[in-house]
This record gives C-alpha cells, sequence and structure tokens, in this order.
C-alpha cells in the first residue's frame, strides 16, 4: 500500500469540463455587479456556496436563475478578457496544462454587439490569456437544449467556421430532461463535418439512456458527465470500447443533489469498467471547487492511488484536443509526477 501523497497541484493534467460564467472567481463577481449596480441574491453574494437542489424542477430553475444573474455581470470586452484570464490564472494553480472552456456566445451577444462580435471577443481573450499564463486554452461552443435546435444549427455553423481560431469542440447543455438529444442530430452533424469534437452533457439528472442517445444519436465522441452510465453495465461497456471519454464532475454532481456524497459519486465504477474519465470543475463559482479539488475527491473518497490519479490525469489528456506536442509534454509530466 503506497503512503507517498504526492500534491495533485503538481500533477499535469487537461481540464475538458468547465463553463464560462461558472468560472469566475466569487471576488470578481462581486466588484463586476457592483460595477454594473446588479443586486446579487444572498446565495452569490454572501460568500457561502448556495444549497442547490437540481434534481427537482424548481431546484434546476434556481440554479439557473443564479447562473443567469452571474452572468448579466460580464458586458464588456474587459469583463470577459478579465474572465478567461482569472479562470487561466486557476488552471494553472491546480495544475493544469491544458483548458477547454465551454461558452454559449448566444448568452453574450446581446451586450457585444452580436453573435459574431462576441465569438470574436471571446477567442481573442482566450489567445491573449493563453499568451500571459502559458496555459493551452481552446474553446468548446455549445448550444442551450431548451431553445429551438435550429439555434443549435445556427452555432454549430458558427463553431466551425472559428475552428481554425481555437474552437475545438461543440456541446449541448442545460436541463437534459428537456429536448431530445436527436432534435440536434443535424447541429452535430455540421460540427463534426466540420472536424469538430462532440461533446454533449448526458447522464447527469437523467439516466443511462440520455448517455446512449448522444452515442447513437450525436455520435459524441466525449460525454459531459456521463456518470449515470454506472447504471447500464452494457452501457459501461460500449464507453470502453469505443473510448468515449465521460467528463466527469463530481462536486457537481453532489452540489446538484444527483448524489448524496462524494462517496456516493460512482467514479469507481466507472474508472474500473474502463471507461475513460476526464474530471472536471462544471461551475467553481456555484459548487465552490476547481480542478485539483476533483482529483482529491478520487483520492479521500474512493481510495485512488497516485498511480490511479495519475491515470486519471492521462486520460483527461487523451482526450482533449491538444497538439501531439502538448499531448507529449504533458504525459511526460505525469510520468514524473508519479516517479518523483
Amino acid at each position: 500500500m503506497e503512503h507517498v501523497h504526492r500534491d495533485i497541484t503538481l500533477l499535469p493534467k487537461a481540464h475538458l469540463h468547465l463553463h464560462f460564467t461558472g468560472s469566475m472567481r466569487p471576488s470578481t463577481l462581486l466588484e463586476l455587479a457592483d460595477k454594473y449596480g446588479v443586486h446579487l441574491p444572498e446565495a452569490l453574494g454572501g460568500g457561502t456556496h448556495p444549497r442547490l437542489r437540481a434534481t427537482d424542477e424548481r431546484g434546476w430553475f434556481r440554479f439557473q436563475r443564479l447562473y443567469d444573474i452571474a452572468r448579466s455581470c460580464l458586458r464588456e470586452p474587459e469583463d470577459i478578457r478579465r474572465l478567461v484570464r482569472e479562470a487561466a490564472e486557476e488552471d494553472v494553480r491546480d495544475g493544469s496544462g491544458w483548458l477547454e472552456i465551454q461558452v454559449d456566445p448566444t448568452s453574450y451577444a446581446p451586450h457585444l454587439g452580436g453573435l459574431i462580435p462576441a465569438m470574436e471577443v471571446i477567442l481573442d481573450a482566450v489567445d491573449a490569456a493563453s499568451r500571459e499564463t502559458g496555459l493551452g486554452m481552446r474553446v468548446l461552443v455549445a448550444a442551450n437544449r431548451m431553445k429551438h435546435p435550429l439555434e443549435a444549427r445556427t452555432l454549430a455553423r458558427l463553431a466551425v467556421r472559428y475552428a481554425d481560431r481555437g474552437v475545438v469542440g461543440f456541446g449541448l447543455s442545460n436541463d437534459e430532461r428537456r429536448g431530445l438529444a436527436r432534435d440536434f442530430d443535424r447541429a452535430f452533424a455540421i460540427a463534426r463535418d466540420g472536424g469538430l469534437l462532440a461533446a454533449p452533457h448526458g447522464g447527469e439528472l437523467t439516466g443511462p439512456a440520455s448517455v446512449r442517445d448522444c452515442l447513437d444519436d450525436l455520435r459524441a465522441s466525449r460525454i459531459g458527465h456521463g456518470v449515470r452510465a454506472a447504471e447500464d453495465p452494457r452501457l459501461l461497456r460500449k464507453l470502453a470500447e469505443r473510448g468515449v471519454t465521460c467528463e466527469v464532475c463530481p462536486a457537481s454532481n453532489v452540489a446538484l443533489g444527483v448524489y448524496e456524497t462524494p462517496a456516493d459519486v460512482p467514479l469507481r465504477t466507472l474508472f474500473d469498467a474502463g471507461v475513460p474519465l476526464a474530471l472536471g470543475a462544471d461551475d467553481p463559482l456555484l459548487f465552490g471547487s476547481r480542478l485539483a479539488a476533483q482529483y482529491e475527491i478520487a483520492r479521500e473518497h474512493h481510495g485512488f492511488t497516485d498511480g490511479e490519479l495519475a491515470e486519471l490525469a492521462r486520460q483527461s489528456v487523451r482526450a482533449s484536443a491538444a497538439p501531439e506536442g502538448v499531448r507529449a509534454k504533458l504525459l511526460a509530466g505525469i510520468d514524473d509526477w508519479l516517479g518523483g
């Protein structure tokens, strides 16, 4: 039994599941709210993290409302630049060498002069933050499954158009209990034909069927969350055989009431079934923990050894859209961490 507990913040890793507004520092939200005279509800302004329960409709609605209020505080290009730079700084501190940040540019378009200007501002901010911090950074454009599938197609075309400017994937977020995955199959076909990774959310608030829909209807190469696949051994085999990575966000699952405690998140079940995993922080602003903390959960609540944590980090790197040179460097760094 190994007793060495190496420093998790020094373990090189890739971060593949982080939402744009949700990456904000609470202190930054307070400053921006002050700047624009936005009244923050106690749950966002009080320094404590909101008790959320998204497993019922009202709980999800409350979560969305908090998220929307936070997003309304991002109004000018300088706010976007600050958000992205700080997200990059936080990731570097946690040992991340590669970040794929997920954004629905529609949400920011009204303040930034439209969809295309919003996209330009976001991608410029990512370029600048990457240069300033040394963190490799790319963007996943996410459609909203609460909106009409035609809007998703527009976003998919936009995402493909910016593939040479740092967009690497196409996602689908929001309440997975609404809108069938197959309604968005055209949008995902456009994204895949344009060379983008398909990475829809599934298997968080609803069961294994939503993961299967992402695989069959959207031909997903990664699944946002996917934890509920643990309830279906055949589905686990399918994910493992196809090498489809689940972007698992343990602290988020507990904060939203999907699982009662960190120990209930089926990390072991997925890992032991050979399903590739990429641990992610989802929305640190609302859930109160960032990337390294997810690895701490694996260590403390699931008994992952340093060797297994290194394997989790490798899986995150392999599932990323990072170029070969970046991958090789990160994988070598993981071996050094383990050997050190």
